[in-house]
């Protein structure tokens, strides 16, 4: 189950703020993208925390008065985007008029919420193993929850296929587990040319690979 965080905040959660709440949302905000700027430009070991604030526009103290140090600051963002990634992905799953369809929402969005934060996720491959043993082990464990909760609902959806006889009678789970990875295969390619390997165009060729044999037309083994 994954647990709620105290950083989800429904739309009418934030209308109930004060100003003085919104204002602070804002600035933590604010800090959050100047951060992702200069992480980005220059990686994580080579930015203070004074030029983050120099670059947000605050004092050094209201820095510190969000974030612990550097490494709090950076699993906020990494966090932040993880988690909007798994709602997509949870979204993507639940519409569609059958199981296939569900499938196919869920490779769009996974290509839709990558490249909108394209920025952090070369960020975090970049980076990652570079911060201290602890603070690593206790993000990827939080980052794990959420994609292991992905995959457990992307197997409902194969084991529900499978019942319906749109599926061939293969391991949902294994179904579920081939399907994350050779999208990820095909946004590590996008990742490293976007101009070559195109995910979306590519959605296709993998519907291709993976469908060959795990697709039925119904009423036929």
């Amino acid at each position: 189950m994954i647990r709620k965080r105290k950083s989800s905040m429904s739309t009418q959660q934030a209308t109930k703020l004060t100003r003085r709440q919104r204002e602070r949302q804002r600035h933590r905000r604010e800090i959050l993208d100047a951060a992702i700027d200069l992480f980005a430009q220059k990686g994580f070991h080579n930015v203070s925390m004074h030029e983050i604030a120099e670059k947000a526009e605050f004092g050094i103290g209201t820095i510190y008065s969000f974030f612990e140090n550097k490494e709090a600051l950076y699993k906020a963002l990494i966090m932040e985007y993880a988690e909007k990634f798994h709602t997509a992905l949870c979204h993507a799953l639940a519409e569609g008029k059958d199981e296939f369809e569900k499938i196919i929402n869920f490779l769009r969005a996974k290509g839709e919420i990558f490249k909108e934060g394209i920025k952090i996720v070369r960020l975090y491959l970049a980076e990652t193993r570079g911060v201290s043993f602890s603070f690593k082990e206790g993000l990827d464990a939080e980052i794990r929850e959420l994609h292991e909760d992905t995959i457990k609902r992307l197997t409902r959806i194969f084991k529900s296929g499978t019942k319906k006889g749109l599926f061939a009678k293969i391991n949902p789970y294994y179904l579920a587990v081939s399907l994350d990875s050779i999208s990820n295969a095909f946004l590590l390619c996008w990742l490293g040319d976007t101009s070559k390997h195109d995910y979306f165009k590519n959605i296709p060729v993998m519907i291709s690979i993976f469908f060959e044999r795990v697709k039925l037309e119904r009423g036929k083994p």
